[in-house]
């Protein structure tokens, strides 16, 4: 797994961390003060990347959390088959096959074999992004 360890008090709205082994973007965070006899926490809320599920979670600011690292490529689309697309890597020429259901919805509509697209991989999964 590629991933590293961050605190939890450097988060913002926007960056990516791991969930239940899931990797999530960070919608919403709330930082509370520092109390009499504990630490300030830190209220996280995230969506998850390939399945859309809302997690939250609640950690101390200074505790460490896993965050992925995101690879990104391009690739070309060879060919369009049910539910899997099946791209060749621009960088090595290896195969991949990506659900279709890893597919952003914006870049739905414009997907066809010969068009190049933005790829991430996370965790040893592939989710595509963008039709360039």
């Amino acid at each position: 797994m590629s991933t590293k360890f961050v605190e939890v008090g450097e988060l913002k709205e926007g960056s990516y961390v791991v969930i239940d082994g899931e990797p999530c973007r960070v919608v919403e965070i709330e930082k509370s003060k520092t109390g009499k006899h504990g630490s300030a926490k830190a209220r996280i809320v995230a969506v998850g990347m390939f399945d859309g599920g809302k997690r939250t979670l609640s950690l101390p600011v200074d505790a460490q959390i896993e965050v992925p690292i995101i690879e990104k490529f391009t690739a070309q689309i060879l060919s369009i088959s049910g539910d899997i697309i099946q791209l060749m890597d621009m960088r090595d020429y290896k195969t991949i096959e990506v659900p279709m259901k890893y597919v952003e919805d914006e870049a739905k509509g414009r997907l066809a074999p010969g068009s190049e697209v933005e790829v991430w991989q996370i965790l040893d999964r592939y989710k595509i992004v963008r039709v360039k």
